[in-house]
């Protein structure tokens, strides 16, 4: 898989493989793809992590296997960069839990995420993704906007200087969910649909439902706004439900529609 998330040309097949199946929220499949490398390689049993614990974060489910995979993860890491990026992956895995209401690992997301800091010098390329984490913490555990944005920011401009366009279309997102918060329509907008932009190019499916709703929020037109609800609604069914956590922003298809479906 390329830094962006994207399949480039000269991808290898296995992490094209594996691309396409998360972005279809086919996390465990692409997981099992990485087995047979994840017990001895650093880099496949860290990556094997990040999509247990999307999965988690999607779905809800699954703490047991990412736990496990995270173990592994931090048992092969041998410098501080694999460290580092160990500890930031289970920093994100105790935000998802603590998020979700599996448990509350709060406290051991901002040790995991400082013991990355300390260990990640700032031009490491896990640097902008742990930024990211970091602001997402600030802004959804300890309600600290200003924190999160300065951390969004940061993560936004080193997301920028490496290409990676999966991360920046998070970081728009989050950029414009603040702008949002403080009334200020149009930057959420420019924000939202960067980040709508940019998963439909990247064939990011699960995380398109959620960015169409995003962009619904911040939409003065009411008709417009139920447009983008509607196909966030269809690919929501698409996908089996996932985001779970989007289930309660969507509202059930029309009875004509279920028929003409």
């Amino acid at each position: 898989m390329s830094g962006s998330g994207t399949t480039a040309d000269d991808d290898p097949p296995l992490q094209t493989a594996v691309w396409r199946l998360r972005s279809r929220a086919c996390w465990t499949d692409a997981a099992a793809l990485l087995e047979p490398w994840a017990a001895t390689d650093p880099a496949a049993a860290l990556q094997r992590t990040s999509l247990l614990t999307e999965r988690c974060l999607y779905t809800g489910t699954g703490w047991t296997d990412a736990e496990d995979a995270l173990r592994t993860a931090e048992a092969l890491a041998q410098d501080d960069s694999e460290r580092g990026a160990a500890a930031c992956e289970r920093g994100y895995l105790a935000y998802a839990s603590t998020l979700l209401g599996a448990r509350d690992r709060a406290d051991e997301a901002s040790v995991a995420l400082s013991r990355a800091a300390a260990l990640l010098s700032p031009a490491a390329p896990g640097r902008p993704l742990l930024d990211f984490r970091r602001g997402l913490i600030a802004q959804n555990i300890a309600d600290s906007p200003q924190s999160a944005r300065a951390a969004y920011r940061r993560a936004h401009a080193g997301a920028t200087a490496r290409g990676d366009e999966l991360l920046l279309s998070f970081t728009w997102r989050h950029i414009a969910s603040l702008a949002l918060r403080e009334g200020e329509l149009a930057e959420a907008r420019h924000g939202f649909a960067e980040s709508l932009r940019i998963r439909e190019e990247l064939g990011y499916l699960v995380g398109t439902a959620p960015a169409l709703i995003s962009l619904a929020d911040a939409e003065p037109e009411p008709e417009a706004a139920a447009r983008l609800r509607a196909e966030a609604g269809r690919l929501f069914r698409l996908l089996g439900g996932v985001p779970t956590w989007l289930a309660p922003r969507l509202e059930p298809p029309a009875p004509e529609a279920v028929e003409a479906n």
